[in-house]
């Protein structure tokens, strides 16, 4: 590892360091010239130019050919290092693998890649990564995934090639791969790098982190994973309702390819169109290979997360249930949950992001002790802005506790809940499907239920109640059909100022100013455009929703029809949620059949569905559980 020079010292141990940095020496030997970075306050400093570094292009050869034409595919790398690297400085890299770099764009001005001059290498580099990092001693390197870009191949989203994309180029960092230049010559991997590679991206991006996190790859030290899915089945169906249908993952791989491709990869989209079980929704081979949580045991690097509780497009689901499975392997992990959607925490956060981020960064891949992994474990967005710490999550001290249904006090109102059980003989509740009604309909006018869905509600709540997991409605149920789907939304019902995540911004807004993060070229500036929160006060917001179509009751992959009149155990987890209820709000559950806004395509059948409510239950993840649950009046 190269010489560190720290201007302030860490603690006792580093005393020395800091004196000899004072008398314009490195902490090795006075003999050793070689540049090192330069740590004050715990991070490193921007001592190296940005201006004048390095810029290289490889491609590294990968051992599958993904558009069937029988040559290996190629991984297009672009390198961005300090000049000190040549005279023996060591560097990490930081890398964002991406398909959006030449189409969508990265961020939220949507930046491309950019060779301005036609020399062959980038000068113009999306992200704020390389202007902050580089001049504080790390590389960036923008590698684009298989068919995207400059890439060879063709994009099979979230297929083997591209889970492999990124591993391919680590393997080359460290010795065990081959990369050419633009004439085709061996690149030899580089002596300037220090081993340790840390992932970083959004999306797809975080995803293709995912991707090669669970390879085990030696060399990848950690990964920065902003709203990536863990399970593409779970980004495209839900416990075998289609919620994304019309062949949306070739939909998605055509996105991704340059237009001047698409003809050439339309044979590859049209595999996938074949293997993907739009017809059914069931989980196959064709999801497994897109399954990141299964292997998660294979994770050697640490692991920080990013999501938005409120996230539509990438559901929260995706970042818990990879999350619980880090936990039973105890990777090394934080955690940071916002109220926004799917939007990056450099527009969310900015200021303590990149902070926190630099902090992340120079633990895991320069080894600067600035003690980040003593600090608590999770931050919570709680209102906007305001954020909460905690050791873990879900939080410390949540159980699940059983909400009973109550009988209504008003034919036709809603029913109630309570952690008590329902007095009386087990009465049943009758509700038909309809797949037109929207989730406004579902979630209004709680004082007439109608004929389409089920509303339970609470009493005003007389304290506080905090739900930190997955809430899961369990329903003894029966249906006039031999399938139809099921539906629930958990709802705050009460007045409160929030982050407007249903809005255009998901809960941002971009102003017309600009702040600098990093330093600038003549071709690329460090300069991005400011945001702000679109907050709004409103008297309800949904909390989480699930779906399920009952053919599924028992097992993803093998459908089961209904019994007509037969009554089943249905169990229908919600989507992850950490929600504060505030005293005097009242809590809300709604069952339905189908739900429209949740999945592409509705059940036809329009059953009648009959739930035994003395069976039935609501289960929540309390803090506090069934005492919390008590002092709040359920």
């Amino acid at each position: 590892m190269s010489p560190v020079r720290r201007r302030t010292a860490l603690g006792v141990g580093l005393l020395a360091a800091s004196l000899l940095v004072s008398q314009g020496q490195t902490t090795s030997a006075a003999a050793d010239s070689r540049p090192g970075i330069v740590v004050e306050n715990g991070v490193t400093q921007p001592v190296f130019g940005y201006a004048d570094a390095i810029r290289e292009h490889v491609w590294v050869d990968a051992p599958f050919d993904s558009d069937h034409d029988g040559v290996m595919d190629q991984i297009s790398v672009d390198i961005m290092r300090p000049r000190a690297t040549e005279r023996g400085l060591k560097v990490p890299v930081i890398m964002d693998a991406s398909p959006y770099y030449s189409t969508l764009g990265r961020g939220n001005e949507s930046e491309l890649k950019q060779d301005t001059d036609g020399d062959g290498l980038l000068d113009k580099w999306p992200l704020f990564y390389d202007n902050y990092f580089v001049p504080r001693g790390y590389a960036v390197v923008l590698l684009d995934m298989v068919g995207t870009h400059n890439s060879t191949g063709c994009p099979t989203t979230n297929g083997t090639p591209d889970n492999l994309s990124a591993k391919v180029a680590i393997d080359w960092l460290n010795g065990r791969g081959t990369a050419r230049d633009a004439d085709g010559h061996v690149v030899a991997s580089p002596g300037w790098h220090n081993g340790k590679t840390g992932m970083i991206g959004k999306s797809y991006d975080g995803n293709l982190a995912l991707a090669t996190a669970v390879t085990g790859v030696r060399g990848l030290s950690t990964i920065v994973d902003i709203a990536g899915p863990s399970s593409y089945y779970d980004y495209t169906r839900k416990n075998g309702v289609v919620t994304r249908s019309n062949h949306y993952v070739a939909s998605i791989a055509n996105t991704v390819t340059d237009p001047d491709r698409r003809e050439h990869c339309a044979p590859v989209r049209d595999e996938i169109s074949a293997a993907d079980g739009d017809a059914t929704g069931d989980y196959s081979a064709f999801w497994e290979e897109r399954n990141y949580v299964k292997d998660a045991a294979k994770v050697r690097a640490s692991v920080f997360m990013v999501h938005g509780l409120n996230d539509d497009n990438v559901r929260p689901d995706h970042f818990s249930q990879f999350w619980t499975e880090l936990a039973k392997h105890n990777v090394p992990r934080k955690l940071l949950l916002s109220q926004e959607g799917h939007v990056d925490p450099f527009d969310f956060r900015r200021t303590a992001w990149v902070d926190t981020l630099h902090r992340w960064f120079d633990n895991w891949l320069q080894g600067v002790p600035n003690e980040i992994m003593k600090e608590p474990r999770v931050d919570i967005e709680r209102a906007p802005d305001v954020f909460e710490s905690y050791r873990d999550w879900p939080v410390p001290g949540a159980k699940e506790t059983s909400l009973w249904f109550q009988p209504g006090e008003v034919a036709g109102g809603p029913t109630g809940l309570s952690v008590k059980h329902a007095k009386g003989h087990p009465a049943d509740l009758t509700f038909q499907d309809n797949p037109s009604q929207t989730e406004t309909q579902m979630v209004s006018d709680t004082s007439n239920v109608g004929p389409n869905r089920l509303v339970f509600l609470s009493e005003p709540l007389t304290a506080p109640l905090h739900v930190s997991g997955t809430p899961v409605v369990r329903l003894n149920a029966s249906a006039d059909q031999t399938d139809t789907n099921l539906g629930a939304v958990l709802v705050d019902y009460g007045p409160q100022t929030r982050v407007s995540w249903e809005t255009s911004g998901e809960g941002i807004k971009t102003l017309t100013t600009e702040d600098c993060w990093g330093e600038s070229s003549p071709s690329d500036d460090a300069c991005y455009k400011q945001t702000a929160k679109n907050i709004v006060t409103g008297d309800r917001e949904r909390v989480s929703k699930g779906v399920m179509d009952a053919l599924n009751r028992n097992s993803l992959t093998t459908p089961e029809p209904l019994v007509p009149g037969e009554k089943y155990d249905f169990s229908l987890p919600l989507l992850p949620v950490d929600h504060v209820f505030a005293p005097g709000h009242r809590l809300g559950l709604i069952v339905v059949g189908s739900y429209r806004s949740y999945s592409s395509v509705a059940d036809p059948t329009r059953a009648n569905i009959s739930v035994t409510t003395k069976i039935s239950n609501f289960q929540l993840p309390l803090v506090g559980g069934h005492q919390a649950a008590s002092r709040a009046g359920l």
